[in-house]
C-alpha cells in the first residue's frame, strides 16, 4: 500500500465508535449506509439538546443562541461546497427531499417538456421525476452499459435537445461506485437550456465538492453519511429555487427556506452540522502539506480521495483475481470511490452474514438501485455483496476485509 497522508490513529481519534467496547475487532465495511457520527457534531448535537432546546429565531436569549446555532450551519455547509448560504435547504432526509422536489417541478414544468433520468442511480434520483409522466413530462433513460454498469456523455448527447428542461444523474453510484464528470454533464445540459440535479449521496462521503466548479443547479447529499446527523441537504441555485412553486405553508412563500422544506427538519440536526465542517478542517489540519487546495475543504477532499484509493488498491487486486467474482463499475480505485459492490453465485446477503462471523460488518442487497441491478442482468432479490468503506478505514481493517473474502468466497 502506498503512503497514506492522513494518519488513521489520529483520523479515528475524532470518532466515539473506535473506542465503543462493543465495537472493537468489528471493522465497518457498510459506510455508504452510514458513516460513523464525528466527535464534533455530537458535542453540537448535545449542546443543543442541553442548551438551546427551544424554537429558535425568538426574542429571548435561548431562542436566539438556537437560530445562530442552525444559521451557522447554513453559512459553514455553504462555505464547504463553495456556495453561499441561500443555497443550502436542510430536510429530513435525501429521500424525502427530492419527493418535495418532484412536487415542486410538477408545477413547473409543463408538458411536452422533456427531462432525463439515468438507470444507475438510487431511486430517491430516479423515482421522483419518473413520477411527471402523469403530468405529460416525457421521460427518457440515459442507460448504463449492460456489461459495466457504467454511463457514457455520448449516450447523453443522444438524449439531448430543445425539448430537455432538467437532467437528473449521480454524482456516484451507490453500486457501480464511477465517478461521474459532472461539470460535462452540466455543461451539456446548459448547452440545450436544461437544468441539472445531481445525486451526490454516495460523493459526499469521500470529500465535499467544490459546487461552484461543478456548475450543477441542485447538489444533495445525506449528512448522517457525512460524519453528521441523520438530515439532507439539498444546495439549489437561489434563482432556481425561487422560481419553483411553494411546497410549504401558504404563509411562508417569502422565506426561501421554508419553501422547499415542509416537514420542518430537526433543529438540533441543522446545528450539529456545522460539526461536519469542524470535522472536514481537521482532516485539512492532518493532512497538513502532504496534498494541495485552495482552502481546508479541498485539501481535505484531496486527502480523503488519496487516503481512499491507497486503501482501495489492495483489495480491488484481490477481488480482480478471483474467477467467481465480478466487479459492478470501474476496477480503476482512481475512477470511483471506494462503494465497491460485486456480484456472487450466492446473494449478496448470504455472503455478508457469513462475513460477519469475521467481524466484517458489510451488507447485501439492491440497496434501493434495482434498475441498475437489472440492467446489468443481476436479479435484485439475489443482490450483490457490497463492501463500502471511507477515509477512516484503516490498513490492518483491508487486511481483515481480504482474509474474510479469502475464506468465504468460492
Amino acid at each position: 500500500m502506498t503512503a497514506l497522508p492522513l494518519d488513521p490513529a489520529r483520523l479515528r481519534a475524532l470518532f466515539p465508535a473506535f473506542a465503543e467496547p462493543s465495537l472493537q475487532g468489528q471493522a465497518f465495511f457498510e459506510n455508504a449506509g452510514g458513516s460513523y457520527t464525528a466527535q464534533s457534531v455530537l458535542d453540537r448535537l448535545e449542546h443543543f439538546y442541553r442548551a438551546t432546546k427551544v424554537q429558535p429565531y425568538g426574542v429571548y436569549a435561548a431562542s436566539i443562541k438556537a437560530g445562530e446555532a442552525m444559521n451557522e450551519s447554513f453559512e459553514r455547509i455553504g462555505r464547504a461546497l463553495n456556495v453561499s448560504a441561500d443555497w443550502i435547504h436542510f430536510g429530513p432526509s435525501s429521500s424525502a427531499n427530492t419527493y418535495v422536489l418532484g412536487n415542486a417541478f410538477a408545477g413547473w414544468l409543463k408538458a411536452g417538456d422533456a427531462i432525463i433520468v439515468t438507470n444507475q442511480d438510487h431511486e430517491a434520483n430516479t423515482g421522483a421525476w419518473r413520477k411527471l409522466s402523469k403530468i405529460g413530462v416525457e421521460v427518457r433513460e440515459w442507460r448504463v452499459d449492460a456489461q459495466t454498469g457504467r454511463l457514457s456523455l455520448a449516450a447523453l448527447d443522444a438524449l439531448l435537445d430543445s425539448k430537455v428542461r432538467m437532467v437528473a444523474a449521480p454524482h456516484c453510484s451507490n453500486i457501480a461506485g464511477e465517478i461521474n464528470p459532472v461539470a460535462e454533464i452540466a455543461a451539456r445540459a446548459r448547452s440545450v437550456g436544461a437544468i441539472t440535479v445531481i445525486d451526490g449521496v454516495s460523493y459526499a462521503p469521500h470529500g465535499l465538492p467544490d459546487l461552484a466548479a461543478l456548475g450543477a443547479d441542485i447538489y444533495f447529499f445525506s449528512t448522517y453519511k457525512v460524519y453528521g446527523p441523520h438530515q439532507g441537504v439539498m444546495a439549489i441555485r437561489p434563482s432556481l429555487a425561487a422560481e419553483l412553486p411553494n411546497q410549504g405553508h401558504f404563509f411562508n412563500d417569502t422565506k426561501p427556506r421554508y419553501r422547499l422544506t415542509p416537514a420542518g427538519p430537526d433543529h438540533a440536526q441543522i446545528a450539529a452540522s456545522a460539526g461536519i465542517v469542524d470535522y472536514l478542517e481537521a482532516v485539512a489540519d492532518l493532512a497538513g502539506d502532504k496534498v494541495e487546495g485552495a482552502d481546508p475543504y479541498r485539501r481535505a477532499h484531496a486527502a480523503m480521495r488519496a487516503q481512499e484509493i491507497a486503501l482501495a488498491t489492495p483489495l480491488l487486486d484481490f477481488l480482480r483475481k478471483k474467477n467467481s467474482v465480478r466487479i459492478i463499475g470501474p476496477d480503476d480505485p482512481a475512477e470511483r470511490a471506494p462503494t465497491i459492490s460485486v456480484a456472487l453465485d450466492e446473494p449478496g446477503a448470504v455472503v455478508a452474514a457469513r462475513l460477519a462471523k469475521h467481524g466484517i460488518m458489510a451488507g447485501g442487497g439492491h440497496f434501493y438501485a434495482q434498475r441498475l441491478l437489472e440492467a446489468v442482468g443481476i436479479d435484485p432479490d439475489h443482490g450483490v455483496l457490497r463492501l463500502s468503506f471511507v477515509h477512516y478505514t484503516s490498513p490492518a481493517e483491508i487486511e481483515q476485509l481480504i482474509a474474510a473474502l479469502n475464506a468465504e468466497l468460492k
